[in-house]
């Protein structure tokens, strides 16, 4: 009998225990329910309200490039760089949905490939850059994205550096009657080298090799089928940029090291690989290289360096027999960033230097700065880039590829012309060439409201 008692008060007990438990949370959400204002109530889910945000002073704004922003964090100034406008711009690439890292020409001109943090690579037609609508193929690149991206000597295939696998792959583009293309496949994917960022890759024109960079000093070289031919120590301490040579000889590097190294990659008389062979080194700055470029015929170089200075060389030279590269020009950039890109013209006469979200255009002949184009992207430009023929400058960064026009290249042309008029032994044909190329370039100039000189 006692244990029966000593039961039910132990139950009833817990039956009052819940009883005053459900009360008081009945009592807290109704207490809440009329404090809240009258257009919210009815939604209340929980008596526990979120945690304010705290405020972050403007001066102590964690550095964090993957930070989620606001909806209300500089929209103005978003959507006028959605809007964006320049005089010299003729049309924006829109498509990817985040920062664009990387873009190449194919082999033909008929394509341009960029690749984004946005796990797409587009194939753009580059005759639709003129229209209001561009033309593309999109390709989705499953649970990574790209960092680069480079075609192929045929323009029959295209490879990237995929960022969380850290490797190579080669993907097929099958293409219609018309020439545009049909779909993307993957052909081959490559073994993981290395576990560092890769800084570059490129397929020689030649077709032999393929090469990838990471940025603790490792290039390695690859037949096409992904075999590996050789490991190059770049000994830059770090690895900035790597590529190869547009003539397929070459595979150079600069880095924190203020040289560019070049390499011959040399084969037998019966095609089968030999060696990678220290060629030559440019020299002169005192501080890392960031970027260097090739002209179209891999007869000049250029350099851009921390230091603050930019030079343009002459390797149209017989290292084995000793020869060093001749500096032909150098100036000077205003460093926006703790980097740079550069590119230089086909025909060598037009370095364009990126640094922040601005863009530079120099003449390789005077030297001078003919124009500066600023804050062209919310963020940094990530790649800057000619077309075959010079005619445009391509910039990548947040969302969108610019293309601008090469002003500036009208303007050297004109100059270089004149010069070569004032030779002597022109023929008839050569002059009229050269005059015809001027004038061209000055009615080219007067259609967009462009002096024949520029400057800043």
């Amino acid at each position: 009998m006692v244990e029966f008692v000593s039961a039910v008060t132990e139950l009833l007990s817990q039956k009052v225990t819940i009883f005053i438990g459900a009360f008081v949370l009945v009592l807290v959400i109704v207490i809440n329910f009329f404090r809240l204002p009258k257009q919210k109530r009815g939604k209340v889910q929980s008596p526990v309200r979120d945690p304010l945000p705290v405020k972050v002073p403007s001066d102590h704004v964690p550095n964090n490039k993957h930070k989620k922003k606001q909806p209300n964090e500089k929209w103005s100034q978003k959507l006028s760089k959605q809007n964006y406008t320049h005089q010299w711009m003729m049309t924006s690439l829109k498509g990817h949905t985040a920062q664009v890292n990387d873009m190449d020409f194919s082999s033909n001109g008929k394509y341009l490939a960029t690749c984004a943090e946005d796990r797409v690579v587009f194939i753009w037609s580059t005759k639709d850059f003129i229209n209001k609508d561009h033309k593309y193929m999109r390709f989705n690149i499953d649970f990574d994205h790209a960092s680069h991206v480079c075609w192929s000597p045929d323009s029959k295939a295209f490879v990237i550096n995929k960022v969380i696998e850290n490797n190579l792959e080669v993907y097929k583009v099958t293409r219609k009657a018309d020439g545009w293309v049909s779909s993307v496949t993957k052909a081959k994917t490559f073994a993981k080298q290395y576990e560092e960022e890769t800084i570059g890759i490129g397929i020689a024109i030649n077709g032999k090799f393929m090469m990838s960079c990471s940025s603790k000093n490792q290039m390695i070289l690859y037949d096409l089928k992904g075999s590996v031919l050789a490991k190059v120590d770049t000994y830059l301490i770090n690895t900035f940029s790597a590529k190869i040579s547009p003539c397929g000889r070459f595979v150079a590097a600069s880095g924190f090291a203020p040289d560019v190294k070049v390499w011959e990659v040399q084969y037998n008389k019966s095609g089968e690989f030999k060696q990678v062979k220290r060629a030559y080194e440019l020299k002169g700055h005192t501080a890392g290289v960031y970027d260097f470029s090739f002209n179209a015929d891999s007869t000049r170089m250029a350099t851009v360096s921390k230091d603050g200075t930019w030079k343009v060389f002459d390797i149209k030279i017989e290292f084995e027999k000793g020869e060093d590269p001749h500096l032909l020009k150098t100036g000077s950039y205003k460093n926006l960033s703790n980097s740079a890109h550069l590119a230089l013209s086909p025909n060598g006469e037009v370095l364009a230097i990126a640094t922040g979200s601005s863009l530079y255009f120099f003449s390789t002949i005077t030297g001078d700065c003919d124009k500066t184009i600023s804050n062209i992207y919310n963020g940094n430009i990530t790649k800057v880039l000619f077309d075959s023929a010079g005619d445009y400058v391509l910039t990548s960064g947040e969302k969108h590829v610019r293309v601008f026009h090469n002003v500036t290249g009208y303007r050297t042309t004109i100059a270089s012309a004149r010069q070569k008029l004032k030779m002597s032994g022109n023929s008839a044909a050569t002059k009229e060439r050269l005059e015809n190329m001027i004038k061209n370039a000055e009615i080219f100039l007067a259609k967009i409201g462009e002096p024949l000189r520029g400057g800043g």
